[in-house]
């Protein structure tokens, strides 16, 4: 296209505000047209084209500028007259890829946060400790729905602390909302102690697993 003496290609922020205000209108019916309300379109360069109401003009987009590719979108504008929108194959050579417009169609499965198996967000680290010393193991949760937490040792079937007194479990809720932290203690440290604990946490969409070993020197 060829500019007159004294023209200018419109800019950059011109068609993006008119794609904005696309975006603002989408949620509207189009209703009933009414031309003599229309705005009426000036400085287009590339001439006019409908909108996507198909009922005001609006400027055409020129040459080089960022259009629409299909009729199911109206972000940027359609094109002028004896002129394509086509896909940049530089963008392409360039490693950047095309934005997919897929048909879909969103459903909402339930109200409220969607449910998922724990994660754990701050395991239990591994402890070196000497006999006679106490030992504490962290284990921090977060699951919606909520997680129960269960600690176990390699070796043993048992959960947790069983009926041994010198250990010891201990829950409670957060420090953050869906969150759930759990303690394994272990008081005056034996070399019996010494092996890999791992904190078991599950809900009813899934379970995940975090392990420590302790070392008694």
């Amino acid at each position: 296209a060829l500019l007159q003496p004294g023209q200018a290609f419109p800019s950059t922020s011109d068609y993006l505000q008119r794609g904005w205000q696309r975006l603002l209108e989408e949620g509207e019916d189009c209703g009933e047209c009414r031309p003599e309300e229309c705005p009426v379109p000036r400085g287009c360069l590339a001439g006019t084209v409908r909108d996507a109401c198909d009922c005001c003009w609006e400027c055409a987009n020129l040459e080089g500028q960022i259009c629409d590719l299909d009729n199911t979108n109206h972000f940027y504008g359609k094109c002028g007259e004896h002129l394509e929108c086509r896909l940049d194959a530089g963008d392409l050579r360039r490693g950047e890829v095309p934005e997919p417009r897929p048909d879909a169609t969103l459903t909402v499965a339930q109200e409220g946060r969607c449910e998922s198996e724990p994660q754990i967000t701050s395991p239990p680290y591994d402890a070196w400790n000497v006999t006679g010393q106490d030992v504490i193991f962290g284990c921090e949760v977060f699951a919606y729905p909520m997680a129960s937490i269960e600690w176990r040792k390699d070796g043993t079937e048992m959960l947790l602390p069983g009926d041994d007194p010198h250990i010891s479990v201990q829950f409670r809720g957060g420090p953050q909302k869906y969150e759930v932290t759990g303690w394994l203690q272990i008081q005056d440290v034996r070399v019996t102690d010494e092996g890999t604990y791992r904190c078991f946490a599950r809900n009813k969409v899934g379970e995940v697993v975090a392990l420590a070993s302790l070392t008694v020197l």
